[in-house]
């Protein structure tokens, strides 16, 4: 065997190895049996650090983004913009989801609402700092910059963002709440969109995660 087939097989392995965490991990925060249990932030905190830590031990550094060239590397100030300009439109297309779901489905607001319930009596100041800091940059750095980055290596660009959607928006089935599910989907489908398109953004797509967790669970809920 190869040097280069044997990198592979470990890179493989490491990648199947982190997504068997990352679902074992929100089948404990959002399944029946489990999330009664559990703090959810408390759990989402420690979640978001152990796929971070995965994300650098086996993807790198370039999982933050920086393996891209200098010259290839967008200006700070138009990352930040960029980053606002997605989190904008992403919160526009869940305002609007929010109510044609509401037309077409008679149980979409309740099962918004127990999504929201999961804030429980803590502190929005608190949550918006974990959701700015921590679990949204985590999610992207593991999400995209890791698996969707490293799927590239052995499928094409497109496939790898199909993949990892679909892990993405499958991790989150054992809550068995179709509209968190469908939201999975739909971000999955925008940030995963963004990095096949744009794989040099990576950390205007990070920015963008944050700001949106933020605005839609704390600042501007639906």
């Amino acid at each position: 065997m190869t040097t280069s087939n044997t990198i592979k097989i470990r890179d493989k392995s490491k990648l199947i190895l982190s997504l068997l965490v990352a679902a074992l991990l929100w089948f404990i925060m959002f399944s029946p049996w489990t999330s009664p249990h559990v703090n959810f932030w408390v759990c989402m905190t420690a979640s978001a650090l152990i796929l971070t830590c995965l994300a650098f031990a086996f993807g790198g550094k370039g999982s933050i983004g920086t393996d891209i060239s200098p010259e290839d590397t967008p200006p700070a100030t138009y990352t930040c913009i960029l980053a606002i300009l997605i989190a904008a439109m992403l919160w526009g297309v869940f305002f609007v989801g929010d109510k044609v779901s509401q037309l077409l489905f008679s149980f979409s607001r309740a099962q918004v609402n127990l999504i929201y319930n999961i804030k429980g009596d803590t502190s929005p100041t608190l949550l918006a700092l974990l959701l700015l800091f921590v679990i949204g940059p985590a999610e992207e750095i593991f999400w995209r910059g890791y698996v969707q980055r490293t799927l590239t290596k052995f499928r094409s660009p497109f496939v790898a963002f199909l993949l990892t959607t679909a892990c993405y928006t499958a991790v989150h089935l054992p809550s068995g709440n179709f509209m968190l599910i469908m939201a999975a989907l739909v971000c999955g489908i925008v940030w995963g969109g963004l990095y096949w398109l744009m794989p040099n953004q990576l950390r205007a797509i990070i920015i963008s995660h944050a700001l949106w967790d933020a605005a839609a669970f704390v600042w501007f809920p639906f």
